[in-house]
């Protein structure tokens, strides 16, 4: 199954920070101020119930925009993964979210986009390359759809395409217990240890003119893939 955020193009374009065409909401003040309160209550809540524990935090590029890798093994993980980093993050949510029309308009004002799941989505992609060209890091869920069981793999191409075309570094993360608080299936959240582990960036070897093969794009998605099994083995 497409993930949406499957690159169709055999290379990947020249200009490093290129500004893609795209239709981004911008995030207002108002809804930067609502994602930071949010963020405050949730990890306080996050703590209580989970004994939420993040590390690695020290690995995060602190300045500058980068692709946020995590592995999918449940619906908690967009709310994990924006607990772990300090930074404000756009997402790429899957469009069926979006069938609650006042609740997708919601979560795109405070940085949230929509991805087709079934068919390649250009226009998806092109939003998550806009989100880091604007210096915003974006989550980008490289398994696609949450996944069972300890196995990283299948991983799609999306998350290190817009790196590599955007010349930024992809940082693998890991969540650990999120199967536990809400397993796939479930709609009631349970109380369970909930770990995360940050990996250290990937910066993709490219030139910073030029095309770039789909080599090696496929060669940054293969090292994601070993980072993340070697943390998720490490967490869980």
């Amino acid at each position: 199954m497409s993930t949406g955020a499957e690159p169709v193009d055999d290379a990947v374009a020249p200009t490093r920070m290129t500004r893609p065409r795209s239709e981004l909401v911008p995030i207002r003040g108002w809804a930067k101020a609502l994602y930071a309160a949010f963020r405050v209550v949730a990890t306080a809540v996050a703590r209580v119930m989970w004994r939420f524990e993040v590390n690695g935090r020290d690995r995060l590029p602190t300045v500058g925009p980068y692709v946020l890798a995590p592995v999918h093994r449940s619906n908690l993980d967009f709310l994990l993964a924006g607990l772990a980093v300090p930074r404000r993050m756009r997402f790429m949510t899957k469009d069926t979210i979006w069938r609650a029309p006042r609740f997708g308009r919601f979560i795109e004002s405070v940085g949230a986009f929509p991805v087709d799941r079934q068919n390649p989505d250009r226009g998806a992609l092109r939003k998550a390359e806009a989100s880091v060209a604007n210096g915003e890091p974006v989550v980008m869920f490289p398994e696609g759809t949450r996944r069972e069981g300890p196995a990283v793999t299948g991983l799609f191409d999306g998350p290190a395409w817009v790196a590599c075309r955007q010349r930024v570094p992809i940082v693998p993360m890991a969540i650990g217990g999120a199967d536990r608080a809400m397993p796939i299936g479930s709609k009631m959240i349970r109380l369970s240890k909930v770990r995360v582990v940050i990996g250290e960036p990937i910066y993709p070897d490219v030139p910073l003119t030029g095309r770039i093969p789909r080599r090696v794009v496929s060669e940054v998605t293969e090292q994601l893939n070993k980072e993340l099994q070697a943390l998720y083995d490490e967490v869980r």
